[in-house]
């Protein structure tokens, strides 16, 4: 069934009193023009036909939900979570709740527990098997040894498998390399690396890696990187396909969330539009199930990391009007998603430009047979800085490669300049069908080196600065150069050499300026004529020798 965007978010009436948790975000005018398949809310597919019920809990505007999606257990409140897959094809669902009668009703979730809950199918129902034990916002991942984590707020469980009836709870070492923590600790979401070490994003945007997900992890970012935009910002969650790093970061006030997109986990991209927000829980028929919010986003991943699913925590009315034995609570939904397609740009040399050709393959896939499925004329390819507004570069001519297809496009209006790493393809399928997709380019490096400087340390004996950097990539560093400044002067400067991944040097740096311990530093590192990494540092007394 087409999806009419219009009609599925064009939803201004409530069932409950809402000004005090909704706060109207102005959108940019340019996202008028955007075209279907721009925005990430756009990939959000029908919800599979479930079952109905009378006398449900909930108002009005939640009594056509389908009960057997997702989880819900009469008596019970539950909230956040994720599914992980076992090799015999069960879906694990480990979500936190607590008794809807519970003392302060929904304000309770401090005390909710961990459940593990099982399903057959992907979109649930979910039954629970067991409890974890205490815990918050729960996300489950799957170590390279096969152990099962599941991070709650302050700490963490682990088991030997998705089963085990026993769970060990310990705590995360953080590390913040002289670097502050941005809001805090907390909804923490975490992406495996093709090394098996973790990326982890924290609430308030900052990005932290673990060489394996259990050893320190260790803080990368001084800012957040989220969208620079005004913004009430928790629930990032963040994942990592065979191509490039996705994070979806949501404005709970707003009510509304965005998708940025990064090839190493640290500099990203916010693509324009929506990624999602009330309304996206539909039906084949096009009815709605208008919850009144949406939060704690997970998603669920193909074997080639594509999300194929997103489940979000769902309650009908604001938090706070959820009382003890009331009919109002909130459960956990899963809402099928447009996968996307499998691309690659075939073209050796760099976009420019002056390209004239650009070569893309579609490749094809169970259920998916590119000769006879796309609509050629349809697609648009470039940047999504192009292509979200319906512009981009035209297909001039296919041809077959096995079962794949070879669509070779006019490189007039790409879009694609230097920085570019996966461009971006719209379209439709003959049946009318939403496409797009993303691309990888051969000639980008998407393992490259991250370097990262720690916080200098001031000798007095020696008069120099002695800094810690360390390479967090994926891939040895090129040469360096590293340089301190202080009130606007530089202090040390110095080299550094070529780092493999996780390699980390200790470099003393000559005080240039004869200058006593300061409290504040900015150090900045550059390689081949570009800077690298620039932090500020705020040094208290005790981290001078």
């Amino acid at each position: 069934m087409k999806k009419i965007y219009s009609f599925l978010f064009a939803i201004c009436t409530f069932c409950a009193s809402a000004g005090a948790q909704i706060t109207e975000r102005p959108r940019p005018s340019e996202w008028d023009q955007l075209v279907e398949g721009a925005r990430f809310i756009d990939r959000f597919l029908p919800m599979p036909d479930g079952i109905k019920s009378n006398h449900l809990w909930g108002t009005q505007c939640v009594q056509n939900r389908y009960v057997n999606n997702g989880i819900e257990v009469d008596g019970m409140s539950f909230w956040g979570g994720n599914i992980l897959q076992s090799a015999d094809g069960k879906f694990h669902l480990y979500v936190c709740g607590w008794p809807e009668s519970s003392p302060k009703g929904h304000m309770f979730w401090p005390n909710s527990t961990v459940f593990h809950a099982v399903g057959e199918t992907l979109s649930g129902p979910y039954v629970i098997q067991n409890s974890v034990g205490k815990g918050h916002n729960p996300e489950a991942f799957r170590l390279a040894d096969g152990r099962i984590v599941i991070y709650v707020t302050g700490g963490y469980y682990i088991a030997e498998n998705e089963n085990s009836p026993i769970w060990t709870y310990q705590q995360f070492e953080f590390d913040q390399r002289g670097r502050n923590i941005i809001e805090g600790l907390s909804n923490l979401t975490f992406a495996r690396r093709p090394d098996n070490s973790y990326l982890m994003v924290c609430r308030g945007g900052g990005v932290w890696i673990s060489k394996d997900g259990l050893s320190a992890y260790r803080q990368i970012t001084g800012k957040r990187v989220y969208p620079d935009i005004d913004g009430r910002f928790e629930d990032p969650v963040v994942w990592k396909d065979s191509l490039q790093y996705h994070l979806i970061v949501n404005d709970w006030l707003g009510r509304i969330a965005y998708y940025q997109r990064s090839k190493d986990g640290l500099h990203w991209v916010t693509e324009q539009g929506e990624a999602y927000m009330p309304g996206i829980s539909y039906h084949k028929d096009g009815e709605v199930e208008k919850w009144f919010k949406y939060e704690r986003a997970k998603v669920f991943q193909d074997s080639l990391g594509r999300a194929v699913q997103m489940n979000f925590a769902v309650i009908d009315t604001i938090k706070w009007e959820d009382l003890p034995g009331d009919k109002h609570s909130s459960k956990n939904i899963c809402i099928p998603l447009n996968k996307g397609l499998l691309l690659s740009v075939l073209n050796k040399e760099p976009i420019t430009p002056s390209t004239r050709r650009i070569e893309l393959r579609i490749k094809a896939e169970p259920g998916f047979n590119p000769h006879t499925d796309v609509d050629v004329k349809s697609l648009r390819f470039g940047s999504f800085t192009e292509v979200n507004f319906g512009r981009g570069c035209k297909a001039v001519k296919t041809r077959k490669d096995g079962k794949d297809l070879i669509v070779v496009f006019n490189g007039k209006g790409s879009g694609i300049t230097a920085d570019e790493f996966a461009p971006k393809l719209i379209g439709r399928k003959t049946n009318g069908e939403l496409l797009y997709g993303y691309a990888d380019l051969p000639y980008v490096d998407y393992s490259p080196s991250i370097l990262s400087a720690g916080c200098p340390v001031y000798d007095a004996e020696q008069n120099t600065l002695k800094v810690k950097v360390t390479n967090f990539g994926l891939s040895a560093s090129q040469l360096a150069e590293i340089e301190i400044i202080c009130s606007g002067k530089t202090i040390a400067k110095g080299n550094v050499g070529s780092l493999q991944p996780y390699e980390e040097k200790e470099l003393s740096l000559k005080n240039l300026q004869q200058q006593k311990p300061q409290t504040a530093y900015e150090v900045v590192l550059s390689g081949n004529k570009k800077e690298i990494e620039r932090t500020s540092f705020q040094i208290s007394s005790k981290q001078e020798n």
